[in-house]
């Protein structure tokens, strides 16, 4: 390799790095605008809450999620969520779903049971330059009243 030849690498290599670092967030606009493209492979959830299955009676809700979302709208999940201190009846509850990202980053997610016919709807917020989202359960969703939240965290791999 010639010395002029090693030198246009090293420029060439220079501005790679320096574009990358100045590129927005993948499915993030220029403008700092998110799309549906901001969420994509899988995520680790926290849910924690309260149910209120009856006037005057709250029973906790605890579990975890596994999410992956396409970047395209479709997710997919695993969960295990403990009511009340009970295991579930299944150790790992799958759901599909769909979720739509605003540009400003707030936006909604339904995910659909299949093996019982529940469903929950949430509002999120995306953060982090999508690394990390925060949700909210909110109406309508199947069941009994609750407030429940979630945390969940992109998985590194």
């Amino acid at each position: 390799m010639t010395k002029e030849t090693f030198r246009m690498n090293c420029i060439a290599g220079s501005l790679m790095i320096l574009s990358g670092m100045l590129s927005p967030a993948w499915g993030q606009g220029r403008s700092g605008a998110c799309t549906d493209r901001i969420l994509f492979g899988d995520f680790a959830f926290i849910v924690e809450g309260l149910v209120f299955p009856a006037p005057g009676v709250q029973v906790s809700v605890r579990g975890l999620a596994m999410t992956n979302f396409d970047g395209e709208g479709g997710l997919t999940q695993v969960d295990h969520i403990v009511i009340g201190g009970q295991t579930p009846a299944v150790d790992w509850t799958p759901g599909t779903g769909t979720y739509r990202v605003n540009s400003d980053c707030t936006g909604t997610m339904r995910i659909n049971v299949p093996s019982t016919g529940d469903f929950v709807n949430l509002r999120i917020v995306v953060a982090g330059q999508g690394r990390t989202i925060h949700a909210v359960v909110t109406a309508p969703f199947s069941g009994p009243p609750r407030t429940v939240t979630s945390t969940g965290t992109r998985r590194d791999y």
